[in-house]
């Protein structure tokens, strides 16, 4: 049900996409012996500058996705971003290749259309209201139908590109040109969402391995345009919450299968809980994890996959995480402020190291833990406060 673990002579993974989330992957991946690919788009990359080995291709063109798995034949594929080819990898999949989760796990998961379909219409999770528009005119059709306020979405995103909330009728053609400019899909299409009035937000971690279904301590989170700005573990709930949030957690992942970690996205409401996306793989609201918990949620991503056996998942103390986020497009910068923000106490940063800066782009983030979610919160803000962006 959950796969076998690598044989002594299996040790190659192929990871597709190379931020600051794949990097962890391929240094906990390393620990345990592993050699490691890392792809991209662009070079130099955050995990390219870690991993063994390193190639920039265009992952949604099939024939160099292909031409690049063929040639380094790895044990492990593992997607680590939403726009891939993953039609190739469905084919490799039939061919022999391990594609983790699943090859159908990350086809359907890339496609925000795949996974809501799934979840509301297959499974019968708790969602909001959806539809889809492949052009401006079915679009201002679409928000009739919902209702304003709405939240617009490219199918294919990444850390809440293109993602918009229509107020009235008349911003329709403005969240279309957001959604155009931040979609990483080769077709124009857009979902369409009923705007949840939620008390808060929530990343329920979910591991699947040999030893089963394991779940961390809920993460909550704050984000600004689709993206995560900071967040924080544990985040209170109600027990009725978290059974919920769990049972709905496990139903998704149990549909998607395979071995890893997922990233589930729910919102808690005063009515209950809704399930909102999944991500077949570490989470950025995650990495807080880094500085709560005994097994990060990357090692326990490397764990699961690699097929070793996960017992349980302690939480060591609460913590939280803060962004530093770019406001422009620049090659050349630096990072200062680093000396002062490790003054704060009980904290960490994580500088990703990425080749340049784009408008609300993460370069690196700041974790603390203290005795409180609340005061941890407050020191992480303050030291990612002390880190500044240079620019040339």
């Amino acid at each position: 049900m959950y796969g076998a673990p690598l044989s002594h002579k299996s040790k190659k993974i192929m990871l597709l996409g190379s931020g600051e989330l794949g990097k962890e992957v391929i240094i906990e991946a390393q620990r345990l012996g592993i050699e490691t690919i890392a792809v991209d788009r662009y070079a130099n990359a955050p995990a390219m500058q870690v991993a063994h080995r390193s190639h920039v291709i265009d992952m949604l063109d099939s024939e160099q996705l292909r031409a690049i798995i063929e040639q380094e034949r790895p044990d492990l594929i593992v997607p680590e971003i939403e726009a891939i080819a993953t039609s190739v990898l469905v084919e490799l999949e039939t061919e022999g290749y391990r594609v983790i989760p699943t090859a159908t796990a990350s086809r359907l998961t890339m496609d925000r259309e795949g996974i809501r379909r799934l979840a509301a219409e297959t499974l019968g999770l708790r969602t909001a209201k959806f539809e889809f528009a492949n052009s401006l005119e079915e679009l201002h059709a679409a928000v009739a139908k919902i209702g304003t306020p709405c939240v617009i979405k490219p199918i294919m995103s990444s850390s809440g590109k293109g993602q918009s909330v229509c107020r009235t009728p008349e911003g329709v053609e403005a969240s279309w040109n957001i959604a155009m400019e931040g979609g990483r899909a080769k077709k124009a299409r857009v979902i369409v969402e009923e705007f949840i009035h939620f008390e808060s937000e929530i990343t329920l971690l979910t591991v699947r391995s040999i030893s089963g279904t394991t779940y961390c301590e809920p993460i909550g989170h704050i984000q600004k345009d689709g993206d995560y700005i900071e967040s924080w573990q544990p985040h209170t709930m109600s027990e009725q919450q978290i059974m919920d949030a769990q049972h709905m957690a496990k139903t998704i992942t149990d549909a998607l299968g395979g071995l890893g970690l997922y990233g589930v996205e729910l919102f808690l409401t005063a009515d209950g809980v809704y399930f909102s996306e999944v991500s077949p793989r570490p989470h950025d609201t995650g990495m807080v994890t880094m500085a709560t918990q005994d097994l990060s949620e990357f090692a326990l991503h490397a764990r699961a996959i690699l097929g070793f056996p996960i017992t349980g998942v302690r939480l060591l103390t609460p913590g939280a995480s803060y962004t530093l986020k770019a406001d422009r497009e620049q090659v050349e910068y630096t990072i200062s402020g680093i000396e002062e923000a490790l003054s704060v106490p009980n904290t960490q940063v994580r500088v990703f190291g990425k080749p340049e800066t784009k408008v609300g782009r993460r370069m690196a983030v700041a974790l603390s833990s203290a005795e409180t979610v609340e005061e941890a919160r407050s020191l992480a803000k303050q030291a990612a406060g002390k880190l500044t962006l240079n620019f040339d």
